[in-house]
C-alpha cells in the first residue's frame, strides 16, 4: 500500500489539512507527469507552427545584439528587407525545430523519479521548467541545431553574418554563440521553448481547476497561498 503524503513531510507547500491526508505519493506523481507532459505539449503545439516565434513577442528571435547597431545603418542604406528576411528565416528555422523536441520532452516525463516529482511540486513557479531544461537542453541542442542549419542555409545573408562575426569574433567583439547564426538560433529556439512551457506550468499552478483533470485538481488545488 502507498504510504500517505502527512502535512510534516512536505513543509514547504501549506497544503490544506484534507488534501493533504488524502494525497498518495502515486496521486502526486501522476499529477506531477500530467502537469508536465501537458506543459510541454502545450507550448510545442505553440511553437512548432507558422508564427510561433515570429508571431510571439514573448519568444520572437531578434537579431543578435551586436548586430543591432550595424542593423541601423543597413536600414539605412537600403537593406532592410535583407535584413528582415533573416530576422523571418531564423523565426522560421525554429518553428521547424520545436516539433522534434516532444519526443525528448515525453521520455523525461516517464523517466521522471517520484524524488524529482516532489521536489517539483514544492519547487517554485519554475521549477517543471527547470526540470525540463536540465534533463533536455543539451540532447535537444544536438536534435535543433541540423534543422535549423538547413532552414537558414538558404538565406544568402547567413553566410555574409557567419563570415563577419568570425571575424569580429577574432577581435573579442562577438562572443559566446553569436559567433555562429545557426548556433544562435538553436539557443534562442530552447530558450522559448522553455519560456513556454514556463508559461503553461504557471497556468497549472495556478488555475488547476481551469484544466479539467481531476488529478491535477487533487494536487495543485491542495497548495494553499
Amino acid at each position: 500500500m502507498q504510504r500517505r503524503l502527512v502535512l510534516a513531510a512536505l513543509p514547504a507547500l501549506a497544503w490544506r489539512p484534507a488534501q493533504a491526508l488524502s494525497l498518495t505519493e502515486g496521486d502526486a506523481n501522476a499529477g506531477i507527469r500530467t502537469a508536465l507532459e501537458r506543459g510541454a505539449t502545450a507550448a510545442v503545439s505553440l511553437l512548432g507552427r507558422p508564427d510561433g516565434f515570429l508571431g510571439n513577442p514573448l519568444v520572437k528571435i531578434e537579431l543578435p545584439g551586436h548586430l543591432k547597431d550595424a542593423a541601423k545603418l543597413l536600414r539605412a542604406t537600403g537593406q532592410g528587407a535583407k535584413l528582415d528576411e533573416l530576422v523571418t528565416a531564423m523565426n522560421r528555422a525554429a518553428e521547424a525545430a520545436v516539433p522534434a523536441a516532444k519526443p525528448l520532452l515525453v521520455k523525461a516525463v516517464k523517466d521522471m523519479s517520484l524524488e524529482d516529482g516532489l521536489k517539483i511540486l514544492r519547487g517554485g513557479d519554475d521549477a517543471a521548467t527547470q526540470f525540463f531544461a536540465a534533463k533536455t537542453r543539451e540532447p535537444l541542442h544536438a536534435q535543433f541545431l541540423p534543422i535549423v542549419t538547413q532552414a537558414t542555409e538558404k538565406v544568402a545573408l547567413a553566410d555574409k553574418y557567419n563570415a563577419v562575426a568570425k571575424k569580429a569574433g577574432s577581435f573579442g567583439l562577438v562572443k559566446g554563440d553569436e559567433a555562429n547564426l545557426q548556433q544562435y538560433v538553436t539557443g534562442r529556439a530552447l530558450d522559448g521553448l522553455y519560456r513556454l512551457i514556463g508559461e503553461e506550468e504557471k497556468k497549472i499552478r495556478q488555475d488547476p481547476i481551469g484544466t479539467g483533470s481531476a488529478i491535477l485538481k487533487k494536487v495543485f488545488g491542495g497548495l494553499g497561498g
